[in-house]
């Protein structure tokens, strides 16, 4: 016979998968908090190389073809080229440098 006052097995069963279904959400949580973390350093890599790097555009028709640095926006995203390079394609003279983000900078 069970004590009146005691808890039963169902309960506490209950109660148990209560706390397991918190922590597996508290667990979840976390993971989706590291896997924003980890993106957003990830993101701050690439940032951080295209900054150290530079990249050309293609001539097209009517135009040069142009040098940008990597963090560039008036270029569309393009493999990048390190500084030797870069100072190889400068001195190319139908490769200009861009007008907006100064790629010479710092090579010369």
């Amino acid at each position: 016979m069970s004590d009146p006052g005691s808890i039963s097995d169902l309960d506490k069963n209950r109660g148990l998968a209560e706390w397991l279904e918190w922590q597996l959400r508290q667990t979840r949580n976390r993971i989706r908090e590291l896997e924003i973390q980890e993106q957003q350093e990830q993101r701050r890599r690439e940032r951080a190389r295209a900054e150290q790097s530079w990249k050309i555009q293609p001539k097209r028709t009517g135009t040069t073809a142009m040098l940008h640095r990597g963090g560039c926006t008036l270029c569309s995203d393009m493999g990048f080229i390190n500084r030797q390079e870069a100072i190889i394609a400068l001195a190319e003279p139908d490769i200009e440098p861009c007008q907006i983000c100064n790629p010479q900078t710092g090579l010369v």
